[in-house]
């Protein structure tokens, strides 16, 4: 709104969002010049706030970063003592014994962290650097430069009226301008979504594949904790209706993080992936260890799968994508948070070598090759087959044949190439009237519990007088075509029951409850229209986990 006046404050880099991959860059480009102006823009109402990720960390992008992590007190206190992997049945289960495995699927060495907890430790280290780190900061627009550079952000805007305008009561916020601007949204960041599609940056590229995750925090029986256990699962409840599996890990102070994935490539429409979720926790296996203990947190977020060959071109001028804001995350080995702090090393690393140039406003193409070259490329081109066999062949074939390949990958060669996505998410879902309905059992609110009520520990809040931040396209979409077609998956895609279908005057309606939302971002990948876009709401607004 170029109408709006607004202050500006000028830094050498404006870094938006303080997961791993920006608070990566914000201490390395402090660690190369001490007098470089470094700011990181955060949308949750604190640091970790919004990162939902009980996940067990390879440490090398820490120890590349930070190589005296352990003596400055990072929160990496539970190595992996055991790793299981197990086919589940309805009713039993098969250990997949580790043997078999590739070695980089092995865990040692590696530690079941709260990412919540490791970006909050991260945040005092850049802070000690001198990096200013405003949280409740969420980034609504771009700024562009007179050549078509992307020169900085509006952050800050509160109080606009429900339709969108600007109010009496509205802040206009402020910009803040950067000679280089990098964007570490996670997953599918309203910035970053428009930036790659300004410059085009995803052409060339197989299109990028997603999962949406979902996780609780249990306390258990200490009889039944143990410590350092890493258990990962596949097979039922999903069977062949989608790709996905779950993961255990017991980290300290008797919790265990339970988890839950489930590929969006998914074609049936009336699949239920939370209902999966709840149902898998029924399972003799998991009942068994939850059983007299107590959920105490709830979670859920999209998860980048498409790998090697979906990452887009990650600079364009001005701007650079960082971590999942490209999609960084090793399928198979359910990482990626090394990746994104390697590649915040390495964005830092080329604006600091532009900027002692005194460039600015460019594109940073050495940190592009450093990420398709580097350890981070190598990562992922080991791996890249594994999810598109599994979607094109199966369960089985991708045990069996992405299993293969990521052996003769470790030796530098594959018999399959690369393998292609085929469609993006959206397009994979299939009409309602070609697929059964899926029947599934009630939560007992013990083990397993509505939406709702798992919503309410997240302890997501939206002020109810902003604009809704989950925009349709053309609101008769969901009613007119979504729902005769495809059932209108929105009601069962999403984790949070954000979306209903309700009858209103005798008719079926609509009904967005946006202030559910806990920006997992599902519906802006999955909807079969593309007919919803999510943008930032206001900062501190969206869910406050914990110790996530």
């Amino acid at each position: 709104m170029a109408e709006i006046e607004r202050e500006a404050m000028e830094y050498d880099v404006v870094i938006v969002g303080a997961g791993p991959a920006g608070l990566s860059a914000a201490i390395r480009l402090k660690q190369l010049d001490a007098d470089l102006n470094v700011v990181v823009l955060e949308k949750g109402s604190e640091v970790g706030a919004h990162i939902l990720s009980g996940a067990v960390l390879d440490p090398c992008g820490l120890d590349a970063l930070i190589p005296d992590w352990k003596e400055k007190g990072a929160p990496l206190t539970v190595p992996v003592k055991e790793d299981n992997f197990y086919m589940l049945g309805e009713a039993g289960q098969i250990r997949i014994p580790n043997f078999p495995m590739p070695p980089l699927m092995n865990n040692h060495g590696n530690y079941i962290v709260s990412m919540g907890n490791v970006c909050r430790w991260m945040a005092e280290q850049a802070e000690e650097l001198g990096v200013e780190i405003f949280p409740g900061m969420a980034c609504s627009e771009l700024v562009y430069g007179d050549n078509g550079e992307v020169k900085g952000v509006v952050a800050g805007v509160f109080g606009l009226e429900q339709d969108g305008s600007y109010g009496p009561n509205t802040e206009p916020g402020m910009e803040l301008h950067g000679k280089y601007v990098f964007l570490s949204e996670g997953v599918r960041g309203s910035l970053a979504k428009e930036v790659i599609a300004k410059y085009d940056l995803q052409a060339g590229k197989e299109p990028q594949k997603f999962g949406v995750g979902m996780k609780e925090i249990w306390e258990v029986d200490p009889a039944k904790h143990k410590e350092g256990t890493v258990t990962h699962t596949m097979g039922w409840p999903l069977g062949s209706n989608a790709g996905g599996g779950s993961f255990i890990y017991h980290l300290d102070n008797n919790q265990v993080y339970v988890g839950f994935v489930v590929h969006l490539n998914y074609k049936n429409p009336h699949l239920f992936p939370y209902m999966e979720f709840q149902r898998f926790k029924h399972h003799p296996v998991v009942a068994d260890l939850l059983k007299g203990g107590k959920r105490v947190a709830y979670g859920a977020r999209a998860i980048t799968e498409g790998g090697y060959q979906s990452m887009p071109k990650m600079v364009a001028p001005g701007v650079a994508l960082l971590g999942c804001s490209v999609g960084m995350v090793n399928v198979p080995r359910i990482k990626g948070n090394h990746n994104a702090m390697l590649s915040g090393k390495a964005a830092a690393e080329a604006a600091h070598d532009a900027i002692k140039a005194e460039r600015s406003g460019d594109e940073l193409s050495d940190y592009e090759v450093e990420v398709r070259t580097g350890p981070i490329g190598s990562d992922l081109k080991k791996v890249r087959n594994v999810k598109p066999i599994w979607s094109k062949w199966g369960l089985t074939a991708s045990l069996m044949l992405g299993g293969l390949d990521m052996w003769t990958n470790t030796f530098g060669f594959s018999l399959f190439g690369t393998v292609s996505h085929g469609k993006n998410d959206a397009d994979s879902t299939g009409k309602a009237a070609d697929y059964q309905p899926i029947d599934y059992p009630k939560p007992d609110g013990v083990l397993s519990f509505d939406r709702l009520t798992n919503v309410s520990f997240a302890a997501t809040n939206h002020e109810e007088s902003q604009p809704c931040h989950l925009r349709l396209a053309d609101p008769n979409i969901p009613v007119n075509v979504n729902l005769p077609q495809f059932d209108e998956p929105a009601q069962r895609y999403c984790p949070a029951g954000v979306y209903e279908v309700v009858e209103k005057d005798g008719k079926p309606d609509f009904v967005v409850n946006f202030q559910n939302c806990v920006h997992c971002k599902t519906c802006d990948i999955k909807d079969p229209s593309q007919n919803i876009t999510w943008v930032t709401p206001q900062g501190g607004d969206g869910p406050n986990y914990p110790n996530m």
